[in-house]
């Protein structure tokens, strides 16, 4: 048998190596024919690696994800070589055959069973460099994108001498840029705006928004928590008023609905009690009638001796 089973892909497992972290890879499968294919995930180092799921079922046409999870690893392989290897079977399943149905007899090679083989192979894969310093002639600086950072960052906070920047000579190496005067203005307005800021004052501050005073806020919000918890008592008074009539209302409805019940059930049982007397009284009458006649059992055997002792005597009168 020729025909593919499965498309794997990809068709190796790639791990970003980094000790004492975890790392996962996802495989897809894709089945390629008409059938309902099984598939089992084994390793050569079972301890090392997680495989969710390890086994499942496959619809024609269809698709299956697995992942694979390295566990933390304490050490790193010489050179980032590894040597695990991963064997993924597959074999064809008549219809309804579920995932609890698998079993590794499936997937063994008998005669007149095919069963597909792939190994995936293992690479590591080293995490990449941190791009927080880049070498410039071979001096480690920073990156441009960081300084223009920082420097935004230090303009608000107050002024600090900040040098020049420099320009790379042939000749000398590093020289001071001369600054001009469209430079200067930039410079200056730094230093001016943290001036006017070192002389403010919270009082100016607060003339300046037309704010009053902090004495006076306070007062106020103590003055606004007192109306409003005045307010506030009002309401539920008012609320306790509203709903007091109608409470009232339910419980006398409530009371009277109680006695009906309770005077239903004393008629209810005066009425059984009255049925049970009379019960009784019945039963005494009729044991007492028949106590006072025959039995009816005793009447029927006189007229069964009455009509044999007639047969018997009967042939006897004609004979005569």
């Amino acid at each position: 048998m020729t025909t593919e089973f499965l498309q794997i892909d990809p068709t190796e497992l790639r791990f970003v190596f980094e000790l004492k972290k975890q790392s996962s890879c996802l495989i897809q499968l894709a089945n390629k024919v008409d059938q309902y294919i099984a598939f089992k995930v084994k390793t050569t180092s079972p301890k090392k690696y997680c495989v969710r799921p390890n086994i499942g079922i496959i619809k024609p046409k269809g698709k299956c994800d697995f992942t694979v999870t390295m566990q933390a690893q304490q050490t790193a392989p010489p050179n980032m070589h590894c040597k695990d290897k991963f064997l993924i079977q597959s074999t064809v399943v008549p219809f309804g055959v579920t995932e609890d149905d698998i079993t590794s007899d499936m997937f063994t090679k008998d005669i007149g069973k095919y069963i597909e083989e792939k190994k995936l192979k293992v690479v590591l894969i080293s995490p990449p460099p941190s791009p927080v310093l880049l070498p410039m002639n071979g001096d480690v600086k920073q990156d441009p994108s960081d300084q223009i950072n920082v420097l935004k960052d230090r303009v608000p906070r107050g002024v600090e001498n900040i040098p020049p920047p420099l320009r790379v000579s042939a000749e000398k190496g590093l020289e001071p840029v001369l600054v001009t005067r469209e430079d200067k203005t930039d410079e200056d307005i730094v230093p001016r705006h943290a001036e006017n800021v070192g002389d403010m004052k919270p009082a100016k501050d607060d003339a300046l928004l037309n704010l009053p005073p902090k004495g006076d806020v306070q007062l106020n919000l103590a003055k606004g928590c007192e109306e409003l918890k005045s307010r506030l008592g009002m309401m539920d008074l008012k609320l306790r008023e509203v709903r007091a009539p109608e409470f009232r209302l339910s419980i006398m409805t409530a009371e009277v609905t109680i006695l009906r019940v309770n005077e239903e059930r004393r008629a209810n049982t005066k009425d059984k009690d009255l049925l049970k007397k009379e019960l009784e009284v019945m039963k005494r009458k009729v044991n007492v009638k028949v106590q006072a006649g025959f039995p009816l059992l005793f009447v029927y055997m006189v007229a069964l001796v009455g009509v044999a002792v007639g047969y018997y005597i009967h042939p006897v009168i004609h004979k005569a």
